[in-house]
């Protein structure tokens, strides 16, 4: 018997030192945070006491700051370079809509290195780097997705989404439901090793968010305002921090949930922001906001927590990039890296995990429109070539570069050089045609934004992304698309649409090349415009509705390009439809 009890014993041991080895050869979980339009003085952890992030701050507090982290000015091309660690003008990214915010195909992703590796991938939230497979974030490495592939949405209460290119409707307000999917994904693959990131739509405008957040802010006095010569609107800086808020309650469910599912200590969490603030509110003094190259419009917060490996409290004043990212994460987790990726970014992974920020020469590049500054560990150089020292000037009020002539004609040279090795001054007349039919996926969203109008119809707004079509009034008006069928095949067509009483009977014509299908509506559908009743700051984008699906029917096109139209052929109102979103789906 005691011959038994010790051969049990012996095998336990074996069974729990194979559990604990086990554990510990476990890949690390990753979960990338990102907020839109966030400034790097919208937190408490920096200073600013108009606003309370406990559980952000929580991330810098029991894991590293990087304390001179820079992005790019806008949100697509931050996205791109994170994801590819790339910079942005290398991958044909150009815009921030209507096709220009896509990411030249065979590019590696960050989800696809660690898709290779053997993580469970998902994205929750605003994409932004293309809406029509291949660019769609199924297909450039996410094996779930709940979002919207556009630059903005709007509205953010319930919204229509993307879930895996099916059209869903939102559950409640849209930070909080993207985080539910989120935890539900986690405690799905707890048990593998998976990477999860977080793409969240605020606080970038419409300025929405739920009362008890607004409650807070409505009346109450900012202490610290922004302290440049432009105005600030506090009633726009107030729903921004509202909006914060509300991401930091939700930082605080996610690291809850980790910590009840055992996972805290095996997960490395991420959490930026894609660029500076998009309003004018205390930012740490520093110059410019988002869409500039100065300091405060690229300048974000790089908060890394992993508290088996990286020390808590740990600092870096090392200058590091959007484009450092991927193969940070990469070694971080020991997923290997093809050298064929040939990447721009920086793997500083070794400060992290040894602690010691060992500072190196390099130079970090910032463009937007025609405009470069670049960035080293002491100087920037603006856009104008004004030479800063931004050790003791971050808000680049002394331009030094008279008294350092050779620093900054050094640091021309490189700017210029840059810009011709990437190619960011390049035009980009021929445009990439929007795909339809990508083998593998069976779906394809042609949204208003990516049409070209014609005739009386309109924009519902200046800015494409969350816009539809309306004033359609006449059988010569028309909305095209120059497509690309990348598979042949019989498609269902579907078409989302809004239609007064009174022009009830309108028919509507498909065409590509020598193939149509006619449609003729049958149904009213007049839903008043949304928006404004929770917008806490009037808006700059559209008021949007909720459309009405119905199928078209079913075209057979074949493989190239060609012009797409849509146009009425009968209108027996006053006028035609308003237009959102055409969906084809493979049959």
């Amino acid at each position: 018997m005691k011959l038994f009890y010790l051969a049990l014993s012996l095998l336990l041991l074996t069974e729990n030192s194979c559990a604990k080895k086990e554990d510990i050869q476990r890949p690390p979980n990753v979960i990338f945070i990102l907020t839109d339009d966030q400034g790097w003085g919208d937190l408490s952890y920096h200073g600013n006491t108009n606003i309370a992030t406990p559980y952000i701050d929580s991330i810098a507090y029991q894991g590293a700051v990087m304390e001179n982290f820079f992005v790019q000015p806008v949100c697509s091309p931050t996205r791109a370079e994170l994801l590819t660690g790339l910079y942005y003008p290398r991958l044909g990214v150009y815009s921030t809509s209507a096709g220009g915010e896509r990411i030249n195909l065979g590019i590696a992703t960050i989800a696809e290195v660690f898709k290779s590796a053997g993580y469970s991938t998902a994205a929750y939230g605003k994409w932004h780097n293309g809406t029509q497979p291949p660019y769609h974030p199924l297909s450039r490495g996410f094996d779930d997705y709940y979002g919207f592939c556009s630059g903005h949405w709007g509205n953010y209460f319930s919204p229509m989404l993307d879930h895996n290119g099916k059209i869903v409707q939102g559950k409640g307000f849209l930070v909080d439901d993207l985080f539910n999917h989120g935890l539900e994904f986690i405690e799905k693959n707890q048990n593998n090793p998976f990477f999860l990131m977080l793409p969240v739509n605020t606080p970038h405008s419409p300025m929405q968010v739920p009362d008890n957040y607004w409650d807070k802010f409505q009346n109450k006095k900012l202490e610290m305002t922004y302290n440049g010569e432009e105005e600030e609107d506090q009633q726009f800086t107030k729903a921004a921090l509202a909006m914060v808020e509300n991401i930091d309650w939700n930082v605080g469910r996610l690291n809850n949930h980790l910590k009840k599912a055992g996972l805290n200590e095996n997960t490395i969490v991420v959490f930026m922001s894609d660029n500076g603030p998009n309003g004018w509110r205390w930012n740490g003094g520093m110059r410019g906001k988002k869409g500039s190259t100065d300091e405060g419009g690229v300048k974000s917060p790089l908060f890394i927590k992993w508290p088996e490996k990286i020390a808590a409290g740990s600092k870096f004043k090392q200058i590091v990039g959007s484009v450092d990212l991927l193969p940070t994460l990469a070694n971080l987790a020991e997923v290997p890296l093809a050298d064929s990726l040939n990447l721009d970014g920086m793997d500083f992974s070794s400060n992290l995990i040894i602690g010691e920020d060992k500072v190196i020469d390099r130079v970090i590049y910032n463009h937007w429109q025609g405009n470069t500054s670049i960035r080293t560990q002491k100087y920037r150089l603006d856009k104008e070539n004004r030479l800063y020292d931004m050790d003791n000037d971050r808000g680049q009020t002394t331009d030094i570069s008279e008294n350092a002539a050779p620093i900054r004609d050094s640091l021309i040279v490189l700017k210029t050089n840059w810009e011709k090795e990437v190619g960011a001054l390049e035009s980009h007349q021929k445009e990439r045609l929007f795909p339809i039919g990508a083998p593998g996926y069976g779906f394809t969203h042609l949204p208003a934004r990516d049409g070209v109008a014609h005739g009386n119809i309109e924009r519902s707004n200046r800015w494409p992304n969350d816009s539809f079509y309306t004033n359609w009034k006449s059988l010569n008006d028309s909305i095209t698309w120059d497509v690309d069928v990348l598979k042949a095949g019989t498609f269902e067509v579907f078409l989302y649409y809004s239609c007064k009483l009174e022009d009830v009977g309108t028919e509507i014509q498909l065409q590509l090349n020598n193939k149509s299908i006619t449609t003729i509506i049958n149904e009213a559908h007049d839903p008043p415009l949304i928006g404004a009743k929770m917008d806490r700051s009037p808006r700059m984008e559209s008021f949007v509705k909720y459309f009405k699906a119905t199928k078209m029917g079913e075209i057979s096109i074949k493989k190239g390009s060609g012009q797409l139209s849509l146009k009425a052929i009968n209108i027996p109102g006053n006028s035609s439809i308003d237009f959102r979103l055409l969906n084809f789906k493979r049959l």
